[in-house]
């Protein structure tokens, strides 16, 4: 399904590349920050399907249990005429799908995965006869306003809502047995309604309009977490997460790296586009391999020295000046291959030698910005 969708990413350039509509592959993610505003680093959409405020284009909706349904449309035809009753996958992509009972979906006894994006569904209607052996929902791109029909599916492992309309997570408590749980670019104020899902793997809650980090507690499988785009001016509430691996908080309203003292396993953070002035707060986790801090007011680069298994270090558009200080903190990670310092005073004041004073500063470095080291 979606690539945060998860996406399979090889980037040229993490100030323009950007994939639109991948689908979803969750083997070899390697979730590089892919765009110059700042946007998580598992991007899964079109930049045209961005707003530049998570508030723009959202138009006024009625509170929880109030007003009418939306219109819905009626189909015209059976769309999976042509399908075969044993299959286990159902994939309805940009179908101007809006009744789900329309459908007729209990004729399909053994559907494991069932795939209806970019449509029109505003309520979520399936046959309980599907429950005992659905795993994936994919209802990214919907008209979705509350989270409403899940009751019986509780052998789900993915849950994509993302793209929708939803305000309040709800009624999914009981979906011990999720491991992906996807809600990009909806309208939620508040991580709620998430206690018991203790085997949740992947968290995506990019896109949305949360101000703290907080009811993670009980998530301890937790691996990867994306909370990019939002309002979060604090990293706390993290304390239990000791299986995180991937922090992506790029995006938000940060002044200082807090937080992190107990992700002894983190491996990748991404925290670009804040207001970070410096790098103190990494010194326990010494297993990051990927680090993006592109577009920080960060003058000088300090705070490194622990991190001996850097692989990838992403500081576009800083403001840190001094080669000296990139030797001292990056020349003894003998595993670091990528920089990105395009728009930094180290290529800025000097764009003729900046190449080869990089080359020169980081020898093991076979990546500088979106360009290959020439051997």
């Amino acid at each position: 399904m979606a690539g945060s969708e998860s996406a399979p990413h090889v980037e040229l350039d993490p100030a323009a590349t950007n994939d639109s509509n991948e689908a979803r592959d969750h083997e070899g993610k390697d979730h590089k920050p892919r765009d110059s505003k700042g946007w998580d680093g598992k991007l899964r959409l079109d930049k045209n399907a961005l707003t530049a405020d998570a508030d723009a284009q959202s138009e006024p909706e009625m509170s929880e249990d109030e007003g009418p349904p939306p219109e819905q449309l009626a189909a015209d035809e059976d769309l999976l005429d042509d399908v075969n009753e044993d299959d286990e996958d159902i994939d309805l992509i940009h179908c101007k799908v809006s009744s789900i009972p329309a459908l007729r979906l209990e004729r399909f006894k053994n559907l494991q995965r069932l795939c209806l994006r970019q449509n029109q569904i505003s309520h979520v209607e399936l046959p309980e006869s599907l429950a005992p052996t659905l795993h994936e929902i994919d209802f990214y791109d919907n008209l979705i306003a509350h989270i409403k029909g899940f009751d019986a599916f509780t052998e789900l492992t993915l849950l994509d809502l993302s793209f929708n309309k939803i305000k309040h997570i709800k009624r999914l408590n009981h979906l011990t047995k999720l491991r992906e749980l996807y809600f990009v670019q909806n309208k939620i104020s508040a991580i709620e309604g998430l206690d018991g899902l203790s085997h949740l793997r992947e968290l995506e809650l990019g896109a949305n309009r949360i101000r703290s980090i907080e009811n993670l507690e009980t998530l301890t499988a937790l691996e990867e977490l994306w909370l990019g785009k939002n309002r979060i001016t604090e990293i706390k509430g993290l304390d239990t997460l000791s299986n995180l691996k991937i922090l992506s908080i790029q995006s938000n309203r940060l002044t200082a790296i807090t937080g992190l003292s107990n992700l002894k396993n983190l491996e990748e953070l991404h925290i670009s586009h804040n207001a970070l002035t410096d790098l103190s707060g990494l010194e326990s986790n010494t297993q990051l391999r990927v680090m993006d801090i592109s577009s920080n007011p960060i003058e000088h680069l300090t705070g490194l020295s622990q991190l001996k298994k850097l692989e990838e270090f992403w500081a576009s558009y800083c403001k840190f000046s001094s080669f000296e200080e990139v030797e001292k903190e990056l020349r003894d990670k003998e595993e670091l291959k990528t920089v990105y310092f395009e728009g930094t005073p180290l290529q800025t004041s000097q764009r003729a030698l900046y190449r080869n004073k990089v080359k020169l500063t980081l020898p093991q470095v076979i990546q500088i910005d979106a360009t290959f080291v020439k051997a």
